[in-house]
């Protein structure tokens, strides 16, 4: 039931989000960016439901909010917004197509009638339909279904191009059943599953004091993130419509048939992406999510995907930036169609610059970068705007012909100068800079701008999709003025939310600054947001790809996500991957004086727990000297302490309960510099703590020692780019190397790479500075292999940390999944390691 109310100022903004059933967490972080809290309450305003509405209607009128075309009139805004709240648009499809209606009507007027047999309005499809369609469809598919080469996403997809106004749930509901049938509840495929069977639930009991929420239908949308961009031969529609300031009639950008005819013949119908980083610094996780969106559609439509480096600034972009480019979207599984440089093109793009000067279109200009700002500012014309044709075509081969200072001219577009649209400022096309270009070499010493070299370079590779990040939205008129002046063909342009997660910056100005300034130790610096980083951290990329594809393809820029959400599918991975051994960080020595000094016996301990092949074990030495975590020590007992103490026992971890008897003190300190204590070689005694432990390798003999690296999160507050001073919230504890850790022998064997899980410690990666020549051989009573680790992880809670192994709760921690650990009863010989750092009992 919708509730309308009159105009008036209404209540404050989070009331209203609530009122239309957004939940407190997305309404509180819409109002964090002011315009889309100023298009959500225009919304809620002008649909007259300030009171409040159903959620469903509430869902539809936040993507009304968020996601109006730019190229849509506001003046059927209204119109629309009264189909929504009177539910005769209730359907994320219905919704789709209205904004398809108006992109494609523009400012004129149109008839309701082709507007509901648009959007689908009154048509109800029966199941009778449904059934009819969906059988056929899988009648068309069934060679596929019957080898698991098809998906459910797929499959109702298909059915959508037929039925397009069905319910999404009952058509999915329907494929499942009918390949339930077929096929039982998964494949015999390997590991693929065409279906997944839902774990039982308990059942709840009906809490009739609640009212009862029918949550909405799942849009396709969710299961195939690709099926909301159009397909090649739908780009006939117009793209933007650009208002002039002057007596110029409005410029609706789209392709003619001629020019989409063309394109097909070139491209074949087939669907062109591109990847076009700058390569002027290392990718961050942003760039993940921009390959998973352009590799990923190109996938999907079996189509292909450039790798293009933008590279118009000779003065910021490297050889190894654009080495390292590759190298990571390698990683990450991405195969580019082509790999191309803007820079291939720069004899096409002078030509076309120089068409634009005859056409009257663009024009040499001599003001300084600080008048060219005034005078935007002010909405003024450059002096030299309207100077001859023939004057700008000669001082432009002046500039090509290096026969003109840098920085004394530019060569501007001809746009609107009184535009509302500051990208529409006659943008600067070219520009003097006597700087070798790293792949062009010294032929040019006039380079394009970005703003006019990427939208010629889209359409010159017949690019079918340009997809970018929210922030580029603003310059879409002018993306679209340039190609139409020219008369080139016009990708079709789609803006998505820019990826933020907490604690970190991922702006390349801001982690240039950090790694220039030596803040951290490089673009490869474990607390860095940037793949590298994470990749030397030891994130796999299967986890990378994971966590993109869970957040989906959404234009609401309003979201914070949180370091835990990437952690989770890092955490998911590592625990069926990473083998389990043994590293104590801070040693404290203990002598087990009921133990002859020259023996040396050889235990199994668990790299894996949850098998029992010879293969998920490994031999670690006990002899009468070990070494324990010197915070799992403590001189006096409490009821609530589990580690060790004068006269209490503890269980070594695949060994022994070993009891204190005596305590050794540094002279004249009250500093424990040793531990005596006996061994129960019966296990007879049945203690309830349990502690990882590292023996001499042989009697005499130091343990293994290595290097371990502990990182947190890298800032203190969750958006430290909001903050104006924000290296000022750097942490200062972000980083702690310890360099005389014990390991377990086994360890020796490592590699750079290689991750593992250190009991009651965390995860952790071999870093590649093993390599170096800081590996030593020492002459004391052993070789000695110095290794250095990364720290992925480490499980600890703020409120229970005692232990000085870290100073403090490491932030960006990946928690230890404990529940194979736990002995499935209390006679069980090993008992559980305390899932913590401290020895407090977890309660």
């Amino acid at each position: 039931m919708v509730v309308r109310e009159g105009e008036d100022s209404g209540p404050p903004p989070l009331d209203l989000f609530l009122a239309i059933g957004l939940d407190r967490k997305t309404a509180e972080n819409t109002l964090a960016n002011t315009k889309v809290t100023s298009n959500l309450t225009a919304v809620i305003k002008e649909a007259g439901v300030t009171s409040g509405c159903d959620r469903a209607v509430g869902n539809l009128l936040y993507r009304v909010a968020t996601e109006y075309p730019s190229s849509a009139a506001p003046a059927h805004r209204p119109t629309l917004l009264e189909y929504v709240v009177s539910s005769k648009i209730k359907k994320a499809a219905q919704l789709d197509a209205a904004f398809s209606f108006l992109v494609k009507v523009g400012a004129e007027s149109f008839e309701l009638k082709e507007f509901e047999e648009a959007c689908g309005v009154g048509v109800n499809v029966s199941l009778e339909e449904i059934e009819s369609t969906v059988s056929a469809v899988l009648d068309e598919n069934m060679d596929a279904i019957q080898h698991s080469s098809i998906n459910v996403g797929k499959l109702c997809g298909e059915v959508r191009k037929w039925q397009p106004w069905a319910d999404a749930k009952v058509v999915k509901d329907m494929i499942d059943d009918k390949l339930r049938h077929l096929l039982g509840e998964k494949t015999e495929t390997g590991d693929k599953k065409l279906l997944k069977k839902k774990k039982e639930k308990p059942a709840k009991t009906e809490d009739k004091s609640k009212p009862l929420i029918n949550s909405a239908p799942p849009a396709e949308e969710e299961m195939n993130p690709f099926s909301i961009f159009p397909q090649p031969e739908e780009n006939y529609k117009v793209h933007t419509e650009i208002i002039y300031s002057d007596e110029r009639p409005k410029l609706s950008a789209q392709n003619t048939m001629e020019l989409l005819k063309a394109h097909l013949e070139k491209t074949g119908g087939k669907v062109l992406t591109r990847f076009p980083p700058e390569p002027n610094g290392y990718l961050h996780i942003g760039h993940a999510k921009a390959m998973f969106i352009d590799f990923g559609l190109a996938k999907e439509r079996n189509g292909y995907c450039y790798l293009r480096f933008d590279d118009t600034n000779p003065e910021a972009e490297k050889r190894e930036y654009i080495d390292h480019i590759q190298e990571i979207v390698q990683w990450l599984g991405w195969k580019p169609f082509k790999v191309t440089y803007s820079s291939d093109y720069f004899q096409e793009l002078y030509d076309l610059a120089v068409r634009l000067i005859e056409k009257g279109l663009a024009y040499v200009d001599h003001q300084l970068p600080e008048e060219i700002k005034e005078f935007r500012e002010k909405k003024m014309n450059s002096p030299w705007r309207d100077r001859p044709i023939s004057e700008s075509l000669k001082l432009f081969d002046d500039m090509r012909r290096g026969l003109i200072e840098e920085g004394k001219a530019t060569l501007r577009l001809k746009q609107d100068m009184q535009s509302d649209n500051k990208n529409m400022y006659d943008l600067i096309a070219y520009r003097i800079k006597f700087t070798p270009h790293p792949h062009a070499g010294d032929k040019w010493c006039i380079y394009p701008s970005y703003d006019y070299t990427h939208c010629i370079v889209d359409s010159l590779e017949n690019i079918t999709h340009s997809l970018c990040t929210l922030e580029f939205e603003i310059r879409r008129p002018s993306y679209y003025w340039l190609l139409a002046a020219l008369e080139l063909y016009q990708p079709y342009v789609w803006e998505y939310s820019r990826l933020n997660i907490s604690n970190t910056v991922m702006s390349k100005r801001k982690l240039n600054r950090l790694v220039m300034e030596k803040w951290v130790d490089g673009w490869d610096d474990p607390r860095l947001m940037t793949l590298a980083g994470l990749r030397r951290r030891g994130v796999s990329s299967t986890a990378v790809n994971t966590f993109i594809r869970g957040l989906g393809i959404t234009r609401s820029d309003n979201s914070l996500i949180s370091l835990d959400r990437l952690e989770y599918h890092i955490r998911e991975e590592l625990h069926e991957t990473a083998p389990r051994m043994m590293v104590v960080l801070h040693p404290l020595k203990v002598v087990v004086t009921n133990l002859d000094k020259e023996s040396c016996m050889e235990l199994e301990a668990k790299m894996r727990p949850d098998k029992d092949d010879a293969s998920s074990s490994y031999k670690v030495p006990f002899t009468n000297v070990i070494y324990i975590e010197r915070s799992d020590f403590r001189t006096k007992d409490s009821k609530d302490y589990y580690g060790l103490a004068p006269g209490k026992s503890v269980l070594l971890r695949y060994a022994f309960p070993i009891k204190c008897t005596n305590v050794i003190y540094e002279k004249d300190t009250e500093n424990v510099i040793e531990i005596h204590a006996e061994y129960d070689p019966g296990r007879k005694t049945k203690p309830k703590g349990v502690l990882h432990w590292i023996s001499q390798p042989s009697p005499g003999v130091e343990p293994l020692k290595v290097e371990v690296r502990l990182f947190e999160k890298l800032f203190l507050s969750q958006n430290p780019a909001e903050l104006e001073d924000w290296l000022t919230d750097l942490n200062p504890h972000s980083k702690e190397v310890i360099p005389d850790a014990y390991a377990v022998p086994a360890l020796a064997n490592a590699v750079v790479g290689d991750k593992f899980q250190f009991e009651r410690l965390g995860y952790f990666a071999v870093d590649p500075d093993s390599k170096s020549e800081k590996l030593i051989i020492t002459i004391l009573f052993s070789i000695l292999l110095l290794l250095f680790f990364t720290s992925s992880s480490v499980m600890l809670q703020p409120s229970t940390v005692h232990s000085p192994m870290i100073r403090a709760p490491p932030l960006g921690m990946v928690q230890i999944d404990w529940k194979d650990q736990l002995p499935r009863s209390p006679t069980e010989e090993h008992p559980p390691i305390i899932p913590r750092r401290s020895t407090t009992k977890n309660n």
